[in-house]
């Protein structure tokens, strides 16, 4: 199956996963996507992530992050695909979004590769407005 937009792909199920109470949720592999989730675990937004390149296509198991045992309240409340095949949203090194007043976490695609909005501040860098999680 083909999927148009991958990354909004990757946002609903992580969004279905914590609506359902999982512990985890699997994501087709993809470079992109694996990097979002290395930025959501340096930030803190997921416990844990492992790549599963036996399993058929290769998956992301992406270990969600609670902050009460009974899996009632999930460290990510929302996230929000900014820019769409059909639209792309740019902004520059003295632009860069705010999610939440700070609070929240924007990722951006750079020449440095993604980075999320405190790194692109540090290296003096813009990018396209990929997503927003809080």
């Amino acid at each position: 199956m083909s999927h148009t937009d991958p990354i909004a792909d990757m946002l609903t199920r992580i969004k279905n996963a914590i609506m359902a109470e999982k512990e985890d949720v699997a994501v087709p592999l993809s470079k992109i996507k694996l990097e979002i989730a290395k930025i959501f675990k340096r930030e803190g937004y997921i416990a844990d992530f492992k790549v599963d390149k036996t399993a058929f296509p290769p998956i992301i198991d992406i270990e969600l992050k609670y902050r009460s045992k009974n899996h009632k309240n999930n460290v990510i409340a929302g996230v929000e695909r900014i820019s769409k095949p059909g639209r792309r949203i740019y902004a520059g090194a003295e632009g860069i979004p705010k999610v939440l007043g700070g609070l929240g976490l924007v990722v951006l695609s750079t020449n440095k590769g993604l980075l999320s909005g405190k790194e692109c501040e540090k290296h003096g860098v813009g990018g396209e407005v990929l997503l927003y999680v809080w």
